[in-house]
């Protein structure tokens, strides 16, 4: 088993806490993991980024070699783009819809996503609604990483003690709250999995899914909505 990931965005997004929260979920099922990171440019809004390779077997290098990323991981939709040569074929994009506008010339959101959803196999994530619903609305980050979690060697159980030695301190609602974004935004990736897996397109199952009710949302769901007319 291996698992390739890019890790990206923008400093004050909370990639590392993506990249901690991953690390530890391998060492507690026992896996192996390396990473490389950029940080540290949160105060200049730059881009920040990481390599993150988990396996059951041994890792020689922390670094993801060009097409062979199994999935890239942005909290930036247009981050995306820096890192798409990484990714191999039949590997999936997980990415936050919400631009952050750290460029004068950034381009307009709707080409943005548009390029996103013309992907194979990408995952578009409404994260600060998501994260919102929770009452956590900094945690958009823990919404990213429960999207991605139909895809990942781990389970929302594996993050439920990490969660707490994360939050715990700040209170039992926060520890809540975080959970429930998890979840939330594994639903939302689940569903989209499994409509991707039904033939569905990108872009379509965008569509679908982003006019749902968070509280409704259902992977079992996807049979009925992959027959909807267009």
């Amino acid at each position: 088993m291996k698992c390739d990931i890019i890790l990206a965005g923008v400093g004050g997004q909370g990639i590392l806490t993506i990249a901690y929260l991953l690390d530890n979920a391998a060492v507690n099922r026992g896996l192996r993991f390396k990473q490389a990171e950029v940080h540290g440019m949160s105060q200049r809004g730059g881009a920040v980024y990481s390599h993150l390779r988990i396996s059951d077997a041994e890792i020689i290098s922390d670094l993801v070699p060009e097409g062979q990323a199994d999935m890239i991981l942005s909290v930036e939709p247009l981050e995306v783009q820096r890192y798409l040569p990484y990714l191999r074929p039949g590997g999936v994009v997980v990415s936050n819809v919400e631009p952050f506008k750290n460029i004068p010339d950034y381009p307009d959101d709707a080409l943005v996503l548009d390029a996103l959803a013309r992907l194979p196999r990408a995952v578009l994530v409404d994260a600060a609604a998501i994260a919102t619903s929770g009452k956590v609305p900094k945690a958009q980050n823990m919404a990213m990483v429960g999207a991605a979690l139909p895809f990942l060697p781990f389970t929302l159980a594996d993050f439920e003690p990490i969660v707490q030695g994360l939050f715990g301190r700040k209170g039992d609602h926060v520890v809540a709250g975080n959970m429930h974004v998890l979840r939330t935004g594994n639903a939302v990736g689940a569903l989209t999995a499994a409509l991707l897996d039904r033939g569905v397109t990108s872009q379509r199952a965008h569509q679908l899914t982003s006019g749902l009710d968070l509280a409704s949302i259902d992977p079992a769901m996807a049979d009925e909505l992959a027959a909807q007319p267009r």
